[in-house]
Formats: structure tokens, C-alpha cells, sequence
């Protein structure tokens, strides 16, 4: 009996035909490119998994990126896949380096330590709250704007560090010192 693990062959889910040509908004004033995808190839994709268009303005770079994600993946890593350069630091949903505002859609991201829940649902008049890109999948179509990393950790941590110098805790650091 000659048993064989069956062979995988890993194809991608998209061909992305990057478009030469630039244009000018009118509504960001700052250069944009647009990537241009063409639908699944027959065979690469579940018929059952639903794919969202995803708009990303960088500002850091003046950038706008649009693709498409399937639901079941991650934006970071579909347009990683795709030779879109997005920011990012750890890949894991702890730290706030792909962190983005939604400006229209829904992201599910049940992973992502690196926003509170409060931010998460920040929601105002001109976006619907925060996500990371690393562990987020699209719900819907989706438009998003990156962020510096320093103004999303004041969102969330600039309250305490507002009252002035955190007082120390001698007793708890004894029971920390004990431990050791």
C-alpha cells in the first residue's frame, strides 16, 4: 500500500496588471495610482467566499490603493500579495502600525489587541471607527485612510498620560520584586 500526502499547489487568487498610468485628484489634491485587478481566475477562489473592493489612502506616501479581498483573508496580507506596500510592524494584531480609519464599510477583526474596543467603535461624523489592516477582513467594501502610529496611541492612551506622571506603586512592586 504506498501512502502519499497529496501535492498542494498554491496559486493566487488575483493577477494583479499594475496600471503605468497616474492620475490627479481632485478630491485628495496629491498624486494617486490605481492597481487594476481582473475578476478570479476559474478554480482560485471558493464560489461560496464573497470578494470586497478595498480603498486604501496612504498619507503617508499620497497614495491611494484599490484591490480586492476575499472575506475570509486579511487585507494586509492580500495586498502584500498583490505588490501593494501598506505599513506594518508585528503581523499579529498587537501594536498599531497598519492602523487605519474606516471612512465607509466593515471590518471584522476579532484579533486585533492592538485597538480597544472603544476605539474600534469610535464613530463620528466623518468615519466609523479604527481598525488594523493586519487581522481585519473586509465585511463590505471598504474605504480606509492610514494613520500615524503616535495619533492613534494618544486616541487611546492619551486620557492617562494627560493627568500628569503615573504615581508609583510601592507595594506593587514589592510583590513583583518578590516573585523574581
Amino acid at each position: 500500500m504506498n501512502l502519499q500526502a497529496p501535492s498542494t499547489i498554491s496559486t493566487p487568487l488575483y493577477r494583479l496588471f499594475p496600471s503605468p498610468n497616474f492620475n490627479y485628484s481632485l478630491k485628495f489634491c496629491r498624486r494617486t495610482t490605481s492597481s487594476e485587478l481582473h475578476s478570479p481566475v476559474a478554480g482560485d477562489s471558493s464560489p461560496s467566499v464573497r470578494t470586497h473592493r478595498v480603498t486604501v489612502h496612504d498619507r503617508q506616501r499620497g497614495l491611494v490603493h484599490q484591490f480586492f479581498v476575499p472575506e475570509d483573508q486579511y487585507i494586509l496580507h492580500t495586498a502584500e500579495s498583490q505588490n501593494i506596500s501598506l505599513p506594518f510592524a508585528c503581523r499579529h494584531g498587537c501594536c498599531t502600525s497598519c492602523a487605519v480609519r474606516i471612512k465607509s464599510g466593515q471590518i471584522r477583526q476579532p484579533e486585533a489587541l492592538g485597538i480597544s474596543a472603544e476605539l474600534k467603535s469610535k464613530a463620528c461624523k466623518i468615519h466609523l471607527g479604527y481598525a488594523l489592516l493586519c487581522v481585519g477582513f473586509p465585511s463590505s467594501d471598504i474605504e480606509v485612510e492610514t494613520q500615524d502610529e503616535d495619533e492613534v496611541y494618544w486616541l487611546q492612551f492619551g486620557r492617562y498620560f494627560a493627568r500628569g506622571p503615573v504615581e508609583r506603586d510601592d507595594y506593587a512592586l514589592e510583590l513583583a520584586m518578590g516573585d523574581e
